[in-house]
């Protein structure tokens, strides 16, 4: 399909989104700031000052900086002032843009996904057992570690695990912003103790609290509970953690000698026999294979075969084992 959809980037989550949605030779428009040209007869030029235009740029590269909260776009200017002229757009939370190109159907389905998810509520993960917690924010490419918190054994006064306790309650009140929902984990009875704490401290937080029993904290705990369900008990279909139960499936098949298929070469083998049920993809092999332009023919002979198709994000733990096997693999309807 050929045309222009217009977007609001609401969120850091959307900004991941428009990355994989952006492409290289796409039109993108937006409001931005530009210096304009000073003409002068001065030895000494003056400062060049910025005026806000609206331009349109066609893409030439782009980069996420999640730690910074934008998208860089940066191209060649082909509407408005200085046309011919490189620019790069800071695409931020809160940016309006429009985009003109052939759009895929794997882009279409990932602007609807961030619609349906913009309406979800939003959940974040305490992972902790005696002594330490950290606490991690659900974004559609990952869980985000947000703080970790360890018991302090230098202080005398008061009672150490209640300070611990009111440290972990303070950073979790800090990064609430609003209807978050909170899945308490982690192995043990502390997570209960601590729970009794948060009600008798702030019982509208507690209310939010659902709990969710790991045998470990950290990164390896979120990815626990992202694959016994609670975020999808909570956010429906949570896009992460299917991708963890995916590959979980996948590593399995694999240990058996099972149906599957990994690597392109083995894929596309798979295709021929007309075996792929899911096909797995990182989003990052995705982005490269486009570039050279046979991937979107592969895709829509695997829908053709009744195949679905998952986009993986490269930026959490299940996107990363699924490009250590070669960034491609299927769940497979039968053996070969």
């Amino acid at each position: 399909m050929e045309g222009e959809i217009s977007l609001l980037a609401e969120t850091l989550d959307d900004l991941w989104h428009l990355k994989y949605i952006i492409e290289k030779g796409d039109l993108v428009f937006t409001v931005t700031k530009r210096k304009a040209d000073i003409a002068t007869d001065k030895l000494r030029p003056e400062k060049a000052e910025k005026k806000t235009v609206r331009l349109g740029v066609r893409v030439e590269n782009l980069e996420f900086h999640k730690f910074s909260n934008r998208l860089r776009v940066h191209g060649v200017i082909e509407h408005g002032i200085d046309v011919g002229y490189h620019h790069t757009f800071n695409i931020e939370e809160g940016t309006e843009l429009s985009i003109i190109k052939s759009w895929k159907k794997d882009q279409l389905e990932r602007i609807e996904e961030a619609e349906i998810a913009s309406k979800r509520p939003s959940v974040i993960i305490v992972a902790m057992e005696e002594g330490d917690a950290d606490i991690g924010l659900v974004r559609h490419y990952g869980v985000e570690i947000y703080s970790h918190i360890t018991q302090s054994s230098g202080k005398r006064e008061g009672n150490l695990r209640n300070i611990f306790f009111q440290e972990v309650l303070e950073q979790l009140m800090h990064a609430i912003s609003g209807s978050e929902s909170i899945v308490l984990s982690g192995p043990g009875f502390t997570k209960e103790d601590f729970f009794k704490f948060v009600q008798q401290k702030e019982p509208d937080l507690a209310s939010k609290i659902v709990f969710e029993d790991t045998a470990s904290i950290g990164m390896s705990g979120f990815q626990e509970v992202l694959r016994r369900g609670a975020v999808d008990r909570i956010m429906e279909q949570s896009r992460i953690a299917r991708e963890a139960k995916l590959i979980d499936e996948l590593l399995k098949e694999i240990a058996i000698d099972g149906k599957v298929a990994y690597g392109l070469s083995e894929v596309k083998m798979a295709l021929d026999y007309g075996a792929i049920e899911i096909l797995l993809i990182c989003d990052e092999l995705l982005r490269e294979e486009r570039e050279k332009g046979e991937i979107d023919t592969f895709l829509q002979a695997v829908e053709q075969s009744q195949g679905s198709i998952v986009v993986f994000s490269t930026a959490f733990e299940p996107g990363q084992k699924l490009l250590a096997l070669g960034g491609i693999a299927s769940l497979l309807r039968f053996k070969i």
